[in-house]
């Protein structure tokens, strides 16, 4: 039975305004505040009974005596699974998004910069952006370039625009005539497969090539875990925002402010928060995921560190690769728009396009 079965009408009424009021207002919700301002047809005693009735089942709490009440994460979860409308974005706000993703959406490095920043700037909260993993991408092209008598730099170009560079130590010297000529050899062994499939592969690929005298083809194999593995390390992490969150209510005291600031110098820490490595491959490109009261790991209980943050993420893809976008803010969000506004625009950065429009319903 999920969380929203165990309530009954009255309750999900009572509950779903008491959430929605207390995202709008940042305080807590009274039983005369309901029977006043909305014709429920009921008491304000009777709301009274029906909130004591959710308290008492998780979904409700009063922050101190007398007070009205606030939403549990329990009281989230019920609101966001069962309760919450979907929320249409306007013409005016799509519009932006197309403008500002569609200029940029064949430069990897500015799209993510800017889905970052323009998801950050419409939600009021951290847009942040991770990188996909390249260790699935088909390879485009191989470049290798001397950047000095004893250095080469490998430029690794996949499907979808992205691409990494290492800088390795050479042992010889290079001339570059003889140097164009194995980089076309070596495209056109390698070129279309995944980093993965080179990788465990090259040695028979290239093996041939090893005595060649410039020395790549054997530091390729020497160095190929380096050269075609990616780790999360590596990846590229954009967050844009942090005005925005801490401009925030939850975020006036100085304990939140201090553990917020901590978790975005940590990349390792922000990259747990946006991929959930169940849902990775499964999950459909632009489809949101709500983890409510979420730290580095699950969802946690709601006096834990962590308990204050809530996140939104979906996959976008480029090419065959899969990164995540997602916005980072209070418990207390409104999950309607963000969840709009996350899934618009991780449809706009998949390349290539995948349909959709970002003004759909969430």
């Amino acid at each position: 039975m999920s969380n929203g079965d165990q309530l009954t009408e009255r309750e999900r009424v009572i509950l779903r305004l008491v959430v929605k009021n207390f995202i709008d207002t940042a305080g807590p919700v009274g039983s005369k505040f309901l029977s006043d301002r909305f014709k429920l047809g009921l008491s304000s005693a009777s709301i009274r009974s029906t909130m004591n009735d959710l308290e008492a089942k998780g979904f409700l709490d009063h922050p101190y005596t007398s007070a009205g009440r606030v939403p549990t994460h329990l009281g989230y979860r019920a609101f966001v699974d069962h309760l919450m409308e979907s929320a249409v974005l306007s013409p005016e706000v799509s519009q932006l998004m197309k403008t500002q993703i569609v200029d940029v959406v064949d430069d990897s490095e500015a799209l993510f910069r800017e889905s970052s920043r323009l998801l950050a700037h419409l939600a009021r909260l951290l847009g942040v952006v991770l990188s996909p993993q390249l260790t699935s991408g088909v390879l485009e092209r191989l470049e290798i370039v001397p950047v000095s008598s004893d250095r080469v730099m490998f430029i690794i170009s996949v499907e979808g625009g992205l691409f990494r560079t290492i800088v390795l130590h050479v042992s010889s010297g290079l001339r570059r005539e003889k140097l164009e000529r194995l980089v076309e050899l070596l495209n056109e062994r390698l070129v279309g497969l995944t980093l993965d499939e080179i990788r465990r592969t090259c040695v028979p690929r290239v093996y041939d090539l090893k005595d060649e005298e410039t020395g790549i083809v054997q530091l390729i194999l020497d160095e190929s875990s380096l050269l075609f593995s990616d780790s999360p390390e590596g990846r590229t992490v954009e967050v844009g925002g942090t005005r925005h969150i801490l401009a925030q209510p939850e975020f006036a005291e100085p304990k939140r402010i201090r553990q917020l600031l901590e978790l975005l110098d940590d990349d390792s820490s922000v990259v747990r928060l946006l991929e959930d490595a169940d849902a990775t491959e499964t999950q459909a490109p632009g489809r949101a995921r709500v983890f409510i009261g979420k730290c580095s790991t699950g969802e946690d209980s709601d006096d834990s560190p962590g308990s204050s943050l809530s996140v939104v993420t979906a996959p976008y893809r480029r090419s065959n690769l899969r990164g995540t976008i997602g916005v980072i803010g209070p418990v207390r969000m409104n999950y309607a728009r963000v969840i709009a506004l996350v899934q618009g625009i991780a449809m706009l950065m998949s390349w290539p396009g995948i349909g959709g429009d970002a003004s759909h319903q969430a």
